[in-house]
């Protein structure tokens, strides 16, 4: 692999060249072997060169559990005294997952360069979230970087845990749903339409509910492709219309306000943004810059706007309660409880008190709504599969009973 590289050398004179090397480590060692000040190392723009950043495109994105893990394995390694370089070394070495790989080695190539690990970091947004990048720096400015990486782990894997709970729980009403209308459309469309032809050859008036059958399943059977075309068409228009910021405002406000599930999105939010919050805050970043990173890493654009008037009340001299009690989105005890902690000076603690709280309500609620999901969809599905029979057997029926007066 070829590099080219500039540097100064001990009468201040200034030359630049191309060299051949193995690693950038390795053309590090070559050049520092001319007893030279090295400006600038950079990689030849070859078809290698074009072919890695492309597979850095597609890939050298961390999973969130990739996330969890680096930062536990970081955590240890660097509390027990190994180097920034080694600890990333090591990983580099026992991770089989690419992305992974691809993400430590771009780490490493900050490192050795003389960058601060949060510059690395920063330079990778789609795997280090804000708060993260925030917090490192924090660590770094601190001299505590080890502790910062274990309160990160432990967070991240409360989060993990959070979500787990939260995936699990809502799983098996998706997929059973998802299943009903996949059945249903495949009875509808492939096989009622070669039974419903039967009655086409009999001379009975059939009811209403048997007509509406064999009309929505010769709809279907005629127009199937142009459905799902037109399903996945509609599906990526949505998704395009509602990534407007002013769209997207007007979803995120009805999601929060729809029964159940709307509240289990607001105690996720609640979770995520009171633990956030809490170790951003015990780690030393300041309230304002906190608060924008919280802003940041919410996806719900409502409570975006919240946190956005809260930044301008505190910059005007309000404290965090009077800020969260204006915006009419938080609720009370997170209100009162965060003006408690501001008073007592334990705001750190009590906001992670409040996302256990929150956590625990969240739980809370996601069983309730899969208790009450469950046998609203036996209910459903018991009406679809009767007015299917009934629709189907009454022509039976009827034409049976016909042929008997006839006799």
């Amino acid at each position: 692999m070829q590099f080219d590289y500039q540097i100064i050398d001990r009468k201040q004179k200034r030359s630049q060249g191309t060299l051949e090397a193995g690693s950038i480590r390795e053309a590090t060692a070559i050049l520092k072997e001319k007893n030279a000040f090295l400006v600038r190392l950079t990689p030849k723009q070859d078809l290698f060169r074009l072919l890695t950043e492309l597979v850095k495109k597609k890939h050298g994105k961390l999973k969130f559990t990739s996330l969890v893990d680096f930062t536990r394995q970081m955590g240890i390694m660097i509390n027990a005294g190994l180097s920034l370089v080694d600890a990333l070394a090591i990983i580099s070495e026992q991770t089989r997952d690419l992305d992974q790989k691809l993400v430590v080695a771009r780490i490493e190539t900050y490192i050795k360069g003389g960058s601060p690990l949060s510059t690395a970091l920063l330079d990778l947004p789609d795997s280090f979230p804000n708060y993260y990048v925030s917090l490192i720096k924090a660590g770094e400015s601190s001299g505590k970087l080890d502790d910062v990486f274990l309160r990160l782990a432990e967070n991240l894997e409360k989060s993990r845990e959070f979500r787990g709970k939260v995936v699990g729980a809502l799983i098996y009403p998706i997929v059973i749903i998802m299943a009903i209308v996949v059945v249903a459309f495949i009875m509808m469309t492939f096989v009622l339409p070669q039974l419903l032809d039967l009655y086409e050859n009999f001379d009975i008036e059939l009811p209403m509910s048997t007509r509406f059958i064999i009309s929505l399943s010769s709809f279907l059977s005629n127009f199937w492709p142009l459905i799902i075309i037109g399903t996945f068409l509609s599906f990526v228009g949505i998704k395009q219309f509602f990534k407007r910021p002013k769209n997207r405002k007007i979803l995120d406000m009805y999601l929060v306000k729809l029964p159940v599930f709307g509240d289990i999105l607001q105690k996720s939010i609640l979770v995520e943004t009171t633990r956030t919050l809490s170790i951003l805050i015990q780690s030393g970043v300041p309230l304002l810059e906190a608060i924008t990173i919280v802003k940041r890493t919410t996806n719900n654009a409502l409570y975006q706007d919240a946190f956005a008037d809260i930044y301008e009340d505190i910059e005007k001299g309000r404290s965090l309660g009077e800020a969260l009690g204006d915006t009419n989105v938080f609720p009370a005890i997170f209100v009162q409880m965060t003006s408690v902690g501001e008073r007592t000076g334990k705001l750190d603690d009590t906001l992670l008190r409040l996302s256990r709280y929150f956590q625990m309500e969240s739980e809370l609620a996601i069983k309730t709504a899969t208790t009450l999901i469950e046998p609203a969809i036996l209910v459903i599905l018991g009406f679809g599969v009767g007015f299917l029979i009934i629709s189907i057997l009454t022509p039976i029926y009827n034409l049976t009973s016909s042929i008997g007066a006839a006799r």
